[in-house]
């Protein structure tokens, strides 16, 4: 085997908020990428609009290094577990991996979710604590606790071997121990140089590349990113790439680029263990595929990803305000949108119904299927969404579910409300780990179905203070009924605009979502009804007049504030009958069937 000894590949682990992004930001400044007076934002690499507002990463993203003459190909990994896909993406590319660690929070769910991932694909991990200035740092205890995750996840001798540093990533500062100052992060880099592994390559076979992601240039279409495994690629090259169904396919490149800091750069050739990005005459090209020499075609092993475990029912909007809003409400439209999300994102997949107008969309968790509907909305879409489902499993007869570790991190008096509801939600406890500071960690096995809409509940019994994480553990039997809502909801029997007066006398029926000089329509949902069952209501009734009514008696009415309801809180709240409309301006709720005759007559099991 032949090595390629000038780069280097690494993937960063990290929980939400370890500072992942500002430790990347940190090497790319001291790389030299920018000059001295240059204004540069912060988190470089979180360049979506919706990562920074959520302040996570959501999609896998390159960029590169360099450290004297060695490059340091750098992807930057989703923390989240429903972002799954992405990670086995970004885990495909590279031959090591950086470990970010916070020195007080130490290791949570999420990081080892990835990291997992990573150890079962023997990468070699190089752990960094951060955030060792924080004044309730405990860099050791933390350096304990990662070796224990470690053992857990069933690490071998050699993994448990692994090097670590001390950073401080908004200093760009790196240390060997904690007793040294760090200056910069030479450390950092010369540590990469040594322990991250230098990509082997055998020099007998021809060239292969497995596409790990999928990008779009208006000037060039479609393009393949990936790592090339073996042989040398070249500017002009007629090539075959190999699809799912082992199909050969010629194209030509038209332009051959690499990594070079954020940006990239146009190249001639490019060794094995190089990051490359290909354009040519590949628009149907997906993740997985082989690119490969044209005399020699050999097909890589496709890329694995976990599968989906929660689906979602997408249709057009069929409210009375439809089209008013959003620019692209028409089905084909919709359909076509969802199916290019599938190709570019492995782990999200699309089925078409009997309806022309309904699709399914079945990804790894309710986050990331949230997240897609907000990036539609933001694009013009205008669309009705139904409550996710988990998809069931069978064998032998036995209705299988899928079943989640779930982690909470929360103040030691809320231990026992935020027990006792999950208990209600079948979790089971299987860890309680007291941290001595006032706060507990409990560990739950839970079904995935329970969990849908609990955030919300979760943030309110713990004041806002806990901190809640999960990832998918396996499939077990169905674990028995469970109802997700113990409160009905509050439904317009017409269309109009809400008034305060009307409002006010629905107050004490439950908790209101408009306000007055909303627009509302028949059979969407202005409330949660204090009792279980549904009532219709008239949001728009205005007080008789009379001629003896006292002059600014009707000044006094103090309706309570209402909280805008966020798409993920919309779609936790609503039931099996409820739908989300959603458009570029507005999130409503209703029911699926509008009309209350109609509704009515199903309640009655009559025919509609």
């Amino acid at each position: 085997m032949a090595k390629n000894s000038t780069i280097r590949n690494i993937a960063i682990i990290a929980h939400v908020d370890h500072g992942k992004t500002t430790l990347v930001d940190a090497m790319l400044k001291q790389s030299g990428l920018f000059r001295e007076n240059q204004n540069v934002e912060e988190r470089i690499l979180d360049s979506m609009e919706l990562e920074r507002e959520h302040g996570i990463t959501i999609a896998a993203k390159n960029c590169s290094v360099m450290h004297r003459n060695l490059k340091i190909n750098i992807v930057d990994t989703p923390g989240h577990a429903d972002f799954g896909g992405e990670v086995e993406r970004a885990l495909s590319m590279v031959d090591g991996a950086l470990l970010l660690v916070d020195a007080a929070e130490g290791p949570l769910p999420q990081t080892r979710f990835v990291l997992k991932k990573a150890l079962e694909k023997k990468l070699k991990i190089v752990v960094v604590i951060n955030k060792i200035d924080r004044k309730d740092a405990r860099a050791d205890e933390v350096l304990d606790e990662i070796y224990d995750l470690f053992i857990d996840l069933d690490a071998t001798e050699e993994q448990l071997d692994f090097p670590y540093l001390y950073t401080i990533a908004k200093e760009g500062i790196a240390q060997k121990s904690l007793d040294e100052k760090g200056k910069d992060l030479t450390v950092l880099f010369e540590t990469i140089e040594k322990e991250i592994p230098a990509f082997e390559y055998d020099e007998s076979k021809p060239l292969q590349m497995l596409v790990s992601d999928i990008g779009h240039s208006d000037y060039l279409g479609r393009l393949a990113i990936g790592k090339i495994v073996n042989g040398e690629m070249n500017y002009n090259d007629s090539l075959v790439y190999i699809d799912r169904n082992g199909k050969v396919k010629p194209f030509k490149i038209s332009k051959l680029q690499i990594y070079e800091g954020l940006k990239l750069k146009e190249t001639k050739k490019a060794a094995a263990g190089e990051i490359v990005v290909v354009s040519g005459t590949i628009d149907d090209i997906n993740i997985g595929d082989t690119i490969c020499a044209k005399d020699k075609p050999l097909a890589l092993k496709r890329l694995h990803v976990d599968e989906p475990t929660v689906a979602m029912k997408f249709t057009i909007n069929t409210s009375p305000f439809a089209g008013q809003e959003g620019s692209i409400v028409q089905s084909n439209k919709i359909k076509e949108r969802l199916f290019k999300e599938a190709t570019n994102n492995v782990s999200i997949s699309v089925e078409e119904t009997d309806s022309p107008d309904e699709i399914i969309v079945k990804g790894r968790g309710e986050l990331q299927l949230v997240i897609l509907i907000e990036t539609l909305r933001r694009e013009g879409f205008e669309l009705s969404v139904g409550r996710p489902q988990v998809i069931f499993k069978y064998t032998d007869a036995k209705r299988l579910e899928p079943i989640e570790r779930l982690f909470i991190d929360c103040n030691e008096e809320f231990a026992g409300a935020v027990t006792n509801k999950l208990s209600q939600r079948k979790g089971k406890m299987v860890n309680m780990i007291n941290k001595g500071s006032g706060r507990v960690r409990l560990e739950f096995l839970i079904p995935a179905r329970t969990l849908i809409g609990y955030r919300d509940e979760f943030l309110t019994d713990t004041k806002g203070t806990g901190i809640m994480n999960y990832y998918f553990e396996e499939y077990r039997e169905f674990q028995g009924e469970f109802k997700s809502r113990f409160t009905g909801s509050l439904v317009s029997d017409r269309q109009g605009v809400a008034v305060a007066y009307a409002l006010f006398n629905l107050e004490p029926r439950g908790r209101l979502f408009v306000k007055p000089g909303d627009k509302v329509y028949e059979g969407m949902i202005v409330g949660e009804h204090n009792k279980e069952n549904d009532l219709n209501v008239n949001p728009t009734k205005e007080k008789k007049l009379s001629n003896m009514r006292a002059a600014g008696r009707d000044d006094n009415i103090v309706l309570s504030p209402i909280t805008p309801m966020s798409l993920e809180k919309a779609i936790g709240f609503i039931k099996d009958d409820e739908m989300v409309e959603v458009t570029p301006k507005s999130i409503r709720l209703r029911k699926s069937v509008l009309s209350a005759q109609k509704r009515r007559a199903i309640e009655h099991g009559k025919t509609v």
